[in-house]
This record gives structure tokens, sequence and C-alpha cells, in this order.
């Protein structure tokens, strides 16, 4: 699936209705903007807190020792 659209001003770019409904893209939704080899790919970015939260934290989660991390991220993700 394919289809043409043109670089606005302040080089803006709409994505098709019909691109948007095929990957579930949303108003708000987060997107990774990288180049591959001359071309431009846009890749959704699925946000997770429960997985960053695992990621940052490691399982299995200990409130007594694990309260004080997750506050600092979340404090620091919120900058």
């Amino acid at each position: 699936m394919s289809e043409s659209v043109r670089v606005g001003k302040r080089f803006t770019v709409v994505i098709p209705k019909s691109v948007r409904e095929k990957v579930g893209l949303k108003e708000g939704d987060l997107l990774e903007v990288r180049v591959e080899g001359g071309r431009i790919v846009l890749e959704r970015k699925d946000f997770n807190p429960f997985k960053v939260l695992a990621e940052v934290i490691g399982e299995p989660y200990r409130e007594e020792r694990d309260e004080r991390k997750a506050e600092e991220w979340l404090r620091n993700a919120c900058r």
C-alpha cells in the first residue's frame, strides 16, 4: 500500500486516512522518525507504562525496594 503526499509549509506531511486507519494511528501518538538508506521511515511508538516500569525496575517488583526508583524515573520522564 502506498500513497503520494506533498510536503507543505514548514515541511509538514499529512498521513493519509487510509494509512492511519491501517496502522491504528491516533492524534497524540508518538512516531519515531529515522532515515534508512535514503528513505524516511515513520514508526508508531507504543507506550505501555507497565512495560516501561518493568524495564526500569526489573521483575519482580517489591514496593519497599523499588518505590523510590519508580518515583525518580517518573519525575525524570515528565520533565
